[in-house]
């Protein structure tokens, strides 16, 4: 018999392992908040798709490396040899999943920052956490409490501030870069549900590698029919794109996934809206793009989101014990 016990919020916010996931979601968000600093850079070299590609074939190659290596040092140390991981066809489709959500979600997210400001394309990439939710809710039957459904409200309205602001101006450029943008949410909110389904038997090293390598595969051809040039010729276009790997797809998307054994999907994916408040003083200071008070009051709202919600019983996976 399973009995499903969930501590006091606070008592499980400073208890192992739930304060390292919280360390993990903070440092991935550091991380992915210059991811479209990075982006930016890069086109100003490769196109959109491109930039992706490059992020995509760094991390497989750097991930299968680390496999090889965390081998051969388990061998040198006298380890017992693991026999090879059996997928079952049920996480072979989430991975499949995984990898193509990622695919689109980036995709989109590097042709919006070509037609919009960091500061636009961010926030409204990172509006993800409304279909995170609703697809927890459709898909696997997620509930969560009216304390979280509150929060969430108040920082989606926080970003839907901004939104409007820009449909309004009636520019054409940036309201289809702000329309990709929004498409990107989309795909960006169903990644946590799948890794989180995967988390119970995979390490995120393992779902990373998988997630990459299926990118690398699906852009290959979209960028090959779409632009003239594969590969940087420069020695800081290498560095954008490397970074890009490095520290955005490897570091924090892994350690993103790795917060998603302890945390709920829908409260990861609500703190994803800290990134562009990040990722807008960065472009501040490298792009000179300074936040206009509709920005700033739109963070404003988000953070008080994001606070109401970190205080609910549904961001915490709650722990299951077995009874005799």
């Amino acid at each position: 018999m399973l009995k499903v016990k969930l501590k006091p919020y606070y008592e499980q916010l400073f208890a192992s392992p739930t304060t390292v996931a919280f360390a993990s979601l903070v440092l991935s968000l550091v991380a992915l908040s210059f991811s479209p600093i990075l982006i930016r850079l890069s086109e100003g070299e490769l196109g959109p798709n491109a930039t992706i590609f490059n992020r995509f074939w760094i991390s497989t190659v750097a991930f299968v490396l680390w496999n090889q290596f965390t081998a051969a040092r388990s061998q040198l140390a006298g380890s017992p040899v693991k026999a090879p991981q059996r997928y079952t066809m049920r996480q072979i489709l989430l991975l499949v999943a995984v990898g193509f959500v990622m695919f689109a979600t980036l995709a989109l997210w590097a042709w919006s920052l070509a037609h919009t400001s960091v500061a636009n394309s961010t926030l409204m990439h990172n509006l993800a956490p409304l279909f995170t939710v609703l697809g927890g809710w459709l898909i696997w039957g997620k509930r969560f409490d009216n304390k979280f459904i509150g929060g969430m409200l108040v920082a989606i309205i926080g970003a839907c501030l901004l939104a409007y602001h820009d449909f309004s101006s009636a520019e054409a450029d940036k309201l289809q870069g702000d329309i990709a943008a929004i498409l990107s949410a989309v795909f960006l909110g169903l990644y946590p549900l799948l890794v989180e389904q995967l988390r119970d038997k995979l390490s995120p090293v393992v779902i990373m590698t998988w997630c990459s390598a299926i990118g690398t595969v699906l852009l290959l051809p979209v960028v090959v029919i779409t632009e003239h040039q594969l590969f940087p010729h420069s020695l800081s276009g290498w560095f954008y794109v490397i970074s890009l790997a490095l520290m955005c797809q490897i570091a924090g998307l892994g350690l993103y996934a790795y917060s998603l054994n302890r945390l709920s999907s829908g409260f990861v994916s609500l703190c994803d809206l800290f990134v562009p408040v990040l990722s807008t003083q960065e472009a501040w200071v490298i792009f000179s793009e300074s936040p206009s008070w509709v920005t700033l009051v739109s963070f404003s709202v988000i953070l008080l989101g994001v606070c109401v919600t970190s205080t609910s019983e549904s961001a915490i996976k709650p722990e299951v014990e077995s009874l005799r």
